[in-house]
Protein backbone atom coordinates (compact mmCIF):
# COMPACT_ATOMS: atom_id res chain seq x y z
CA UNK A 1 0.00 0.00 0.00
CA UNK A 2 2.93 2.66 1.16
CA UNK A 3 4.14 1.68 -2.66
CA UNK A 4 1.24 3.02 -4.34
CA UNK A 5 1.03 6.06 -1.95
CA UNK A 6 4.62 6.65 -2.95
CA UNK A 7 3.87 6.19 -7.18
CA UNK A 8 1.03 8.72 -6.79
CA UNK A 9 2.57 11.31 -5.50
CA UNK A 10 5.80 11.02 -7.84
CA UNK A 11 2.48 11.12 -10.36
CA UNK A 12 0.85 14.26 -8.91
CA UNK A 13 5.30 15.83 -8.86
CA UNK A 14 5.81 14.94 -12.87
CA UNK A 15 2.36 16.29 -13.94
CA UNK A 16 2.32 19.25 -11.57
CA UNK A 17 6.50 19.50 -13.09
CA UNK A 18 5.23 19.03 -16.84
CA UNK A 19 2.08 21.83 -16.67
CA UNK A 20 4.73 23.57 -15.14
CA UNK A 21 7.12 23.40 -17.85
CA UNK A 22 4.15 24.17 -20.52
CA UNK A 23 3.29 27.62 -18.75
CA UNK A 24 7.15 28.52 -18.83
CA UNK A 25 7.36 27.34 -22.68
CA UNK A 26 4.64 29.64 -23.30
CA UNK A 27 5.28 32.61 -21.73
CA UNK A 28 8.55 32.68 -21.32
CA UNK A 29 10.58 30.60 -23.94
CA UNK A 30 8.46 30.82 -26.49
CA UNK A 31 10.99 32.89 -28.79
CA UNK A 32 13.88 31.61 -27.17
CA UNK A 33 16.39 29.35 -29.94
CA UNK A 34 15.83 25.70 -30.88
CA UNK A 35 18.98 24.78 -28.99
CA UNK A 36 18.42 26.28 -25.80
CA UNK A 37 14.83 24.72 -25.71
CA UNK A 38 16.11 21.58 -26.51
CA UNK A 39 19.01 21.64 -23.23
CA UNK A 40 15.95 22.90 -20.83
CA UNK A 41 13.67 20.05 -22.16
CA UNK A 42 16.90 17.54 -21.05
CA UNK A 43 17.25 18.89 -18.21
CA UNK A 44 13.91 18.98 -17.10
CA UNK A 45 13.69 15.14 -17.82
CA UNK A 46 16.78 14.70 -15.02
CA UNK A 47 15.21 17.18 -12.56
CA UNK A 48 11.58 15.06 -12.82
CA UNK A 49 13.84 11.44 -12.02
CA UNK A 50 15.50 13.39 -8.98
CA UNK A 51 12.28 15.44 -7.87
CA UNK A 52 10.65 11.34 -7.94
CA UNK A 53 13.68 10.18 -5.61
CA UNK A 54 13.32 13.24 -3.22
CA UNK A 55 9.39 11.69 -2.58
CA UNK A 56 10.37 8.29 -2.76
CA UNK A 57 9.79 4.60 -0.63
CA UNK A 58 12.68 3.46 1.39
CA UNK A 59 12.32 0.01 2.12
CA UNK A 60 16.14 -0.42 3.75
CA UNK A 61 19.04 1.56 4.39
CA UNK A 62 19.63 3.81 1.31
CA UNK A 63 17.07 1.56 -1.02
CA UNK A 64 14.65 3.43 -2.64
CA UNK A 65 11.64 2.89 -4.79
CA UNK A 66 10.23 5.43 -7.11
CA UNK A 67 9.23 6.16 -10.88
CA UNK A 68 12.31 7.78 -11.28
CA UNK A 69 12.51 5.94 -15.15
CA UNK A 70 9.29 7.43 -15.96
CA UNK A 71 10.49 10.49 -17.78
CA UNK A 72 12.60 8.31 -19.55
CA UNK A 73 9.54 6.60 -20.89
CA UNK A 74 8.34 9.89 -22.28
CA UNK A 75 11.49 10.87 -24.01
CA UNK A 76 12.08 7.63 -26.02
CA UNK A 77 8.98 8.92 -28.02
CA UNK A 78 10.26 12.44 -28.04
CA UNK A 79 13.40 12.60 -28.66
CA UNK A 80 14.41 11.86 -32.05
CA UNK A 81 18.60 11.69 -31.55
CA UNK A 82 18.34 8.46 -29.40
CA UNK A 83 22.27 9.81 -27.55
CA UNK A 84 20.07 12.22 -25.96
CA UNK A 85 18.08 9.15 -23.84
CA UNK A 86 21.25 8.05 -22.78
CA UNK A 87 22.37 11.40 -21.62
CA UNK A 88 18.95 11.72 -19.78
CA UNK A 89 19.51 7.88 -18.59
CA UNK A 90 22.83 8.80 -17.39
CA UNK A 91 21.79 11.99 -15.77
CA UNK A 92 19.28 10.77 -13.53
CA UNK A 93 21.61 7.75 -12.67
CA UNK A 94 24.28 10.99 -11.42
CA UNK A 95 21.45 11.99 -9.77
CA UNK A 96 20.31 9.35 -7.88
CA UNK A 97 24.35 9.73 -6.12
CA UNK A 98 23.27 12.90 -4.77
CA UNK A 99 21.74 10.92 -1.97
CA UNK A 100 24.55 9.30 -1.07
CA UNK A 101 27.92 6.95 -2.38
CA UNK A 102 26.27 4.07 -0.39
CA UNK A 103 26.48 0.32 -2.87
CA UNK A 104 22.19 1.06 -3.24
CA UNK A 105 23.29 4.46 -4.71
CA UNK A 106 25.98 2.79 -7.43
CA UNK A 107 23.65 0.59 -8.19
CA UNK A 108 20.39 2.72 -9.02
CA UNK A 109 23.11 4.89 -11.14
CA UNK A 110 23.68 2.13 -13.06
CA UNK A 111 20.24 0.64 -13.59
CA UNK A 112 19.33 4.09 -14.99
CA UNK A 113 22.25 3.57 -17.18
CA UNK A 114 21.19 0.46 -18.42
CA UNK A 115 17.84 1.49 -18.70
CA UNK A 116 18.89 4.88 -20.69
CA UNK A 117 20.79 2.34 -23.26
CA UNK A 118 17.39 0.33 -23.36
CA UNK A 119 15.34 3.38 -24.34
CA UNK A 120 18.26 3.93 -26.58
CA UNK A 121 17.91 0.60 -28.67
CA UNK A 122 13.99 1.25 -28.51
CA UNK A 123 13.98 4.66 -29.79
CA UNK A 124 15.95 3.13 -32.85
CA UNK A 125 13.62 0.26 -33.50
CA UNK A 126 10.78 1.93 -33.16
CA UNK A 127 11.19 4.36 -35.84
CA UNK A 128 11.59 1.10 -38.38
CA UNK A 129 7.94 0.20 -37.84
CA UNK A 130 4.59 1.55 -38.48
CA UNK A 131 2.77 1.55 -35.45
CA UNK A 132 0.52 3.84 -33.19
CA UNK A 133 1.57 5.89 -30.91
CA UNK A 134 -0.09 3.87 -28.25
CA UNK A 135 1.10 0.59 -29.63
CA UNK A 136 4.52 1.96 -29.03
CA UNK A 137 3.95 3.45 -25.96
CA UNK A 138 3.24 0.13 -24.55
CA UNK A 139 5.89 -1.67 -25.97
CA UNK A 140 8.44 0.94 -24.01
CA UNK A 141 6.07 1.02 -20.94
CA UNK A 142 6.33 -2.70 -20.15
CA UNK A 143 9.91 -2.99 -21.59
CA UNK A 144 11.56 -0.61 -19.34
CA UNK A 145 9.29 -1.76 -16.45
CA UNK A 146 10.46 -5.65 -16.48
CA UNK A 147 13.99 -4.29 -17.22
CA UNK A 148 13.69 -2.19 -14.31
CA UNK A 149 12.98 -4.96 -11.93
CA UNK A 150 15.67 -7.35 -13.48
CA UNK A 151 18.17 -4.49 -12.97
CA UNK A 152 16.86 -3.92 -9.22
CA UNK A 153 17.05 -7.48 -8.49
CA UNK A 154 20.41 -8.41 -10.31
CA UNK A 155 22.18 -5.17 -9.39
CA UNK A 156 20.79 -4.51 -5.85
CA UNK A 157 21.72 -4.93 -2.07
CA UNK A 158 18.06 -6.43 -1.78
CA UNK A 159 17.87 -10.63 -1.81
CA UNK A 160 16.67 -11.85 -4.98
CA UNK A 161 14.42 -14.18 -3.15
CA UNK A 162 12.56 -11.32 -0.78
CA UNK A 163 12.50 -8.83 -3.54
CA UNK A 164 10.88 -11.13 -6.50
CA UNK A 165 8.23 -12.58 -4.17
CA UNK A 166 7.71 -9.82 -1.64
CA UNK A 167 8.39 -6.30 -3.61
CA UNK A 168 7.92 -7.40 -7.53
CA UNK A 169 4.05 -8.39 -7.32
CA UNK A 170 3.44 -5.02 -5.31
CA UNK A 171 5.33 -2.71 -7.43
CA UNK A 172 5.21 -4.09 -10.99
CA UNK A 173 1.27 -4.00 -11.46
CA UNK A 174 1.54 0.04 -9.69
CA UNK A 175 4.38 0.82 -11.71
CA UNK A 176 2.87 -0.36 -15.27
CA UNK A 177 -0.77 1.21 -14.16
CA UNK A 178 0.59 4.32 -13.18
CA UNK A 179 2.89 4.12 -16.54
CA UNK A 180 0.00 4.24 -18.66
CA UNK A 181 -2.18 6.72 -16.67
CA UNK A 182 0.84 9.10 -16.75
CA UNK A 183 1.08 8.60 -20.18
CA UNK A 184 -2.90 9.34 -21.15
CA UNK A 185 -3.40 11.80 -19.21
CA UNK A 186 0.28 13.28 -20.83
CA UNK A 187 -1.14 12.85 -24.24
CA UNK A 188 -4.86 13.85 -23.58
CA UNK A 189 -3.39 17.60 -22.08
CA UNK A 190 -0.99 17.73 -25.31
CA UNK A 191 -4.54 16.78 -27.55
CA UNK A 192 -6.17 19.44 -25.75
CA UNK A 193 -3.11 22.03 -26.22
CA UNK A 194 -3.42 21.19 -30.37
CA UNK A 195 -7.28 21.50 -30.44
CA UNK A 196 -6.89 24.65 -28.80
CA UNK A 197 -3.72 25.81 -30.74
CA UNK A 198 -5.83 24.95 -33.93
CA UNK A 199 -8.81 27.06 -33.53
CA UNK A 200 -6.35 29.59 -32.55
CA UNK A 201 -4.92 29.46 -35.81
CA UNK A 202 -8.00 28.77 -37.85
CA UNK A 203 -9.15 31.96 -35.58
CA UNK A 204 -6.19 34.18 -37.00
CA UNK A 205 -6.54 32.94 -40.06
CA UNK A 206 -9.92 33.70 -40.37
CA UNK A 207 -9.51 37.26 -39.06
CA UNK A 208 -6.68 37.87 -41.83
CA UNK A 209 -8.91 36.70 -44.67
CA UNK A 210 -11.23 39.02 -43.26
CA UNK A 211 -9.20 41.83 -42.81
CA UNK A 212 -7.90 41.25 -46.38
CA UNK A 213 -12.11 41.09 -47.86
CA UNK A 214 -12.34 44.45 -45.96
CA UNK A 215 -9.58 45.83 -47.72
CA UNK A 216 -9.68 44.28 -51.33
CA UNK A 217 -13.69 45.62 -50.78
CA UNK A 218 -12.74 49.02 -49.96
CA UNK A 219 -10.06 48.65 -53.07
CA UNK A 220 -13.01 47.11 -55.48
CA UNK A 221 -15.66 50.19 -54.28
CA UNK A 222 -12.89 53.07 -55.14
CA UNK A 223 -11.73 51.23 -58.56
CA UNK A 224 -16.23 50.90 -59.08
CA UNK A 225 -16.26 54.64 -58.02
CA UNK A 226 -13.67 55.82 -60.44
CA UNK A 227 -15.45 53.59 -63.72
CA UNK A 228 -18.76 55.17 -62.78
CA UNK A 229 -16.95 59.46 -62.67
CA UNK A 230 -14.85 58.20 -65.52
CA UNK A 231 -18.44 57.15 -67.45
CA UNK A 232 -20.21 60.15 -66.53
CA UNK A 233 -17.26 62.14 -67.68
CA UNK A 234 -17.42 60.18 -70.65
CA UNK A 235 -20.97 60.73 -70.96
CA UNK A 236 -20.98 64.26 -70.33
CA UNK A 237 -18.25 64.97 -72.66
CA UNK A 238 -19.71 62.74 -75.91
CA UNK A 239 -23.02 65.05 -75.11
CA UNK A 240 -21.11 68.40 -75.06
CA UNK A 241 -18.75 67.38 -78.00
CA UNK A 242 -21.89 66.50 -79.76
CA UNK A 243 -23.66 69.80 -79.33
CA UNK A 244 -20.82 71.43 -80.58
CA UNK A 245 -20.29 69.09 -83.78
CA UNK A 246 -24.13 70.23 -84.35
CA UNK A 247 -23.59 74.01 -84.67
CA UNK A 248 -20.90 74.02 -87.79
CA UNK A 249 -22.52 70.72 -89.31
CA UNK A 250 -25.89 72.59 -89.18
CA UNK A 251 -24.39 75.38 -91.18
CA UNK A 252 -22.64 73.19 -93.69
CA UNK A 253 -26.10 71.04 -94.50
CA UNK A 254 -27.92 74.35 -94.97
CA UNK A 255 -25.41 76.31 -97.31
CA UNK A 256 -24.81 73.07 -98.96
CA UNK A 257 -28.42 73.02 -99.78
CA UNK A 258 -28.69 76.58 -100.67
CA UNK A 259 -25.67 76.27 -103.20
CA UNK A 260 -27.41 73.16 -104.38
CA UNK A 261 -30.73 74.61 -105.16
CA UNK A 262 -29.23 77.66 -106.71
CA UNK A 263 -27.03 75.75 -109.35
CA UNK A 264 -30.12 73.83 -110.25
CA UNK A 265 -31.46 76.83 -110.86
CA UNK A 266 -28.94 78.02 -113.32
CA UNK A 267 -27.54 75.20 -115.54
CA UNK A 268 -27.75 71.75 -114.03
CA UNK A 269 -23.73 72.32 -113.60
CA UNK A 270 -21.61 69.76 -111.55
CA UNK A 271 -21.55 71.84 -108.71
CA UNK A 272 -24.94 71.38 -108.06
CA UNK A 273 -24.36 67.19 -107.62
CA UNK A 274 -21.32 68.15 -105.99
CA UNK A 275 -23.38 69.85 -103.40
CA UNK A 276 -25.91 66.90 -103.15
CA UNK A 277 -23.33 64.55 -102.15
CA UNK A 278 -22.45 67.40 -99.11
CA UNK A 279 -25.63 67.97 -98.08
CA UNK A 280 -26.32 64.14 -97.95
CA UNK A 281 -22.93 63.53 -96.07
CA UNK A 282 -23.76 65.88 -93.30
CA UNK A 283 -27.01 64.46 -92.96
CA UNK A 284 -25.71 61.19 -92.13
CA UNK A 285 -22.91 63.01 -89.79
CA UNK A 286 -25.93 64.80 -88.29
CA UNK A 287 -27.83 61.95 -87.65
CA UNK A 288 -25.00 60.24 -86.38
CA UNK A 289 -24.37 62.56 -84.11
CA UNK A 290 -28.04 62.71 -82.80
CA UNK A 291 -27.55 58.94 -82.05
CA UNK A 292 -24.13 59.78 -79.64
CA UNK A 293 -26.36 62.56 -78.31
CA UNK A 294 -28.89 60.63 -77.41
CA UNK A 295 -26.81 57.65 -76.01
CA UNK A 296 -24.87 59.74 -73.76
CA UNK A 297 -27.59 62.20 -72.56
CA UNK A 298 -29.03 58.48 -71.05
CA UNK A 299 -25.89 57.61 -69.85
CA UNK A 300 -25.66 60.36 -68.11
CA UNK A 301 -28.58 60.78 -66.76
CA UNK A 302 -29.94 63.83 -68.78
CA UNK A 303 -31.90 62.26 -71.07
CA UNK A 304 -35.55 64.30 -69.71
CA UNK A 305 -39.60 62.31 -70.44
CA UNK A 306 -42.60 64.47 -70.61
CA UNK A 307 -45.48 62.06 -69.96
CA UNK A 308 -48.19 63.35 -72.19
CA UNK A 309 -51.06 61.89 -73.94
CA UNK A 310 -50.63 60.03 -77.32
CA UNK A 311 -52.71 59.30 -79.34
CA UNK A 312 -52.25 55.75 -81.01
CA UNK A 313 -53.51 56.64 -84.18
CA UNK A 314 -51.52 59.23 -84.81
CA UNK A 315 -48.10 57.73 -83.95
CA UNK A 316 -49.08 55.11 -86.56
CA UNK A 317 -50.30 57.68 -89.34
CA UNK A 318 -46.42 59.28 -88.99
CA UNK A 319 -44.91 56.14 -89.48
CA UNK A 320 -47.01 55.39 -92.65
CA UNK A 321 -45.71 58.90 -94.26
CA UNK A 322 -42.31 58.21 -92.92
CA UNK A 323 -41.80 55.06 -94.57
CA UNK A 324 -43.99 54.38 -97.13
CA UNK A 325 -41.68 56.15 -99.65
CA UNK A 326 -39.17 53.90 -98.71
CA UNK A 327 -41.28 50.31 -98.80
CA UNK A 328 -41.82 51.73 -102.71
CA UNK A 329 -37.91 51.93 -103.45
CA UNK A 330 -37.58 48.44 -102.06
CA UNK A 331 -40.30 46.56 -103.88
CA UNK A 332 -41.46 46.04 -100.20
CA UNK A 333 -44.96 45.48 -98.11
CA UNK A 334 -45.21 47.46 -95.97
CA UNK A 335 -48.59 47.37 -93.55
CA UNK A 336 -49.63 48.71 -90.68
CA UNK A 337 -52.73 46.58 -88.68
CA UNK A 338 -54.15 48.20 -85.24
CA UNK A 339 -56.26 45.84 -83.43
CA UNK A 340 -60.50 46.97 -82.71
CA UNK A 341 -59.99 46.82 -79.08
CA UNK A 342 -56.69 49.36 -78.88
CA UNK A 343 -57.16 52.41 -76.52
CA UNK A 344 -56.82 55.61 -78.38
CA UNK A 345 -54.33 57.12 -76.35
CA UNK A 346 -51.91 56.11 -74.01
CA UNK A 347 -49.56 58.51 -71.71
CA UNK A 348 -45.93 58.75 -72.99
CA UNK A 349 -43.53 61.03 -74.38
CA UNK A 350 -44.76 60.96 -78.30
CA UNK A 351 -41.53 62.05 -79.60
CA UNK A 352 -39.19 59.10 -77.93
CA UNK A 353 -42.13 56.75 -78.86
CA UNK A 354 -41.38 58.08 -82.70
CA UNK A 355 -37.92 57.99 -81.74
CA UNK A 356 -37.92 54.24 -81.11
CA UNK A 357 -40.13 53.20 -83.56
CA UNK A 358 -38.24 54.65 -86.06
CA UNK A 359 -35.27 53.17 -85.24
CA UNK A 360 -36.93 49.27 -85.27
CA UNK A 361 -38.42 50.24 -88.94
CA UNK A 362 -35.18 51.50 -90.03
CA UNK A 363 -33.53 48.44 -89.14
CA UNK A 364 -36.68 46.50 -90.63
CA UNK A 365 -36.13 48.33 -94.24
CA UNK A 366 -32.76 47.94 -94.08
CA UNK A 367 -32.22 44.11 -93.40
CA UNK A 368 -34.94 43.33 -95.51
CA UNK A 369 -34.43 42.85 -99.40
CA UNK A 370 -37.55 40.58 -99.90
CA UNK A 371 -40.80 39.89 -98.39
CA UNK A 372 -43.05 42.71 -96.30
CA UNK A 373 -42.37 44.87 -93.28
CA UNK A 374 -45.27 44.86 -90.50
CA UNK A 375 -46.30 47.21 -87.81
CA UNK A 376 -48.71 45.87 -85.41
CA UNK A 377 -50.27 47.75 -82.69
CA UNK A 378 -52.19 45.46 -80.47
CA UNK A 379 -53.00 45.04 -76.43
CA UNK A 380 -51.67 42.02 -74.60
CA UNK A 381 -52.69 40.02 -72.56
CA UNK A 382 -50.86 41.07 -69.08
CA UNK A 383 -50.82 37.35 -68.11
CA UNK A 384 -49.09 36.11 -70.95
CA UNK A 385 -46.52 38.48 -71.20
CA UNK A 386 -45.33 38.35 -67.12
CA UNK A 387 -46.72 41.93 -66.95
CA UNK A 388 -49.77 43.66 -64.61
CA UNK A 389 -51.88 46.33 -65.20
CA UNK A 390 -52.68 47.65 -69.13
CA UNK A 391 -50.50 47.88 -71.77
CA UNK A 392 -50.21 48.44 -75.16
CA UNK A 393 -47.79 46.75 -77.48
CA UNK A 394 -45.61 47.67 -81.17
CA UNK A 395 -44.53 44.80 -83.00
CA UNK A 396 -42.41 45.90 -85.94
CA UNK A 397 -42.16 42.49 -87.96
CA UNK A 398 -40.03 41.95 -91.42
CA UNK A 399 -39.26 38.96 -93.65
CA UNK A 400 -35.33 39.50 -93.54
CA UNK A 401 -31.98 37.90 -93.01
CA UNK A 402 -32.88 37.57 -88.88
CA UNK A 403 -30.36 37.16 -86.39
CA UNK A 404 -28.36 34.26 -84.57
CA UNK A 405 -29.61 32.92 -81.22
CA UNK A 406 -25.72 33.83 -79.66
CA UNK A 407 -26.43 37.41 -80.97
CA UNK A 408 -29.76 38.10 -80.16
CA UNK A 409 -28.56 39.87 -76.66
CA UNK A 410 -25.20 41.83 -77.63
CA UNK A 411 -27.14 43.06 -80.99
CA UNK A 412 -28.72 45.82 -77.97
CA UNK A 413 -25.09 46.79 -76.50
CA UNK A 414 -23.85 50.10 -77.92
CA UNK A 415 -22.23 49.69 -81.40
CA UNK A 416 -22.62 45.95 -81.77
CA UNK A 417 -24.12 44.34 -84.57
CA UNK A 418 -24.85 40.73 -85.62
CA UNK A 419 -22.07 40.03 -87.44
CA UNK A 420 -18.98 42.48 -88.33
CA UNK A 421 -19.34 42.75 -91.63
CA UNK A 422 -23.27 43.77 -91.71
CA UNK A 423 -22.14 47.43 -90.99
CA UNK A 424 -19.62 47.13 -94.18
CA UNK A 425 -22.57 45.43 -96.17
CA UNK A 426 -25.45 47.49 -95.25
CA UNK A 427 -23.96 50.31 -93.06
CA UNK A 428 -24.66 51.60 -90.03
CA UNK A 429 -22.75 52.24 -86.71
CA UNK A 430 -25.05 49.78 -83.99
CA UNK A 431 -26.26 52.39 -82.03
CA UNK A 432 -30.05 52.32 -83.07
CA UNK A 433 -30.80 49.10 -80.95
CA UNK A 434 -29.07 50.58 -77.85
CA UNK A 435 -30.55 53.86 -77.23
CA UNK A 436 -34.23 51.47 -78.08
CA UNK A 437 -33.56 49.91 -74.91
CA UNK A 438 -32.26 52.47 -72.78
CA UNK A 439 -35.00 54.97 -74.07
CA UNK A 440 -37.73 51.91 -73.59
CA UNK A 441 -36.52 51.44 -69.51
CA UNK A 442 -37.46 55.63 -69.37
CA UNK A 443 -40.55 55.52 -70.54
CA UNK A 444 -41.14 51.96 -68.09
CA UNK A 445 -41.78 49.59 -70.85
CA UNK A 446 -39.74 46.54 -72.50
CA UNK A 447 -38.07 45.75 -75.60
CA UNK A 448 -37.85 41.94 -76.27
CA UNK A 449 -36.71 40.41 -79.59
CA UNK A 450 -37.55 37.21 -81.79
CA UNK A 451 -35.78 36.21 -84.44
CA UNK A 452 -34.61 33.17 -86.61
CA UNK A 453 -31.61 33.42 -89.11
CA UNK A 454 -32.51 33.61 -92.44
CA UNK A 455 -36.58 33.84 -91.85
CA UNK A 456 -36.55 37.50 -90.34
CA UNK A 457 -37.15 39.33 -86.98
CA UNK A 458 -40.12 40.73 -84.30
CA UNK A 459 -39.19 43.52 -82.13
CA UNK A 460 -41.75 44.09 -79.47
CA UNK A 461 -42.35 47.61 -77.85
CA UNK A 462 -44.36 47.14 -74.72
CA UNK A 463 -45.38 50.03 -73.29
CA UNK A 464 -48.12 50.77 -70.19
CA UNK A 465 -51.22 52.60 -71.17
CA UNK A 466 -50.46 55.08 -68.14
Amino acid sequence: MEYAKVFIINISILTTLTYTAMLVHKYLLSQASGVLKYALSVLLAIGAGWLTMVYSFDVGPDIKFDLRFLPLIICTLVYSNPITLLVIGVGIGVARLTFGLQSAAWAGCLNMVLLGVLCVILNILLKKVDWSFWAKITVVILAVNLANCVNVALLGTIQIEMYVSQIVPAILPASILLSFFYMFMLSDFHLERRRVADVQIAHDSLQRQTEQLIATRKILEEKAHQLMLSSQYKSEFLANMSHELRTPLNSIIALSQFISDADKQEDGSETAEYAAIIHSSGQELLRLIDDILDLSKVEAGRMEILNEEVIISEITYVMEYSFRHIAEQKGLEFAIQEEPELPSLIHTDALRLQQILRNLLSNAFKFTAHGSVILRVWKPEPRDEGLSGEWVAFSVSDTGIGIPEKMQEPIFEAFQQADGSISRQYGGTGLGLSISRALTGLLGGRLKLSSTAGKGSTFTLYLPIR
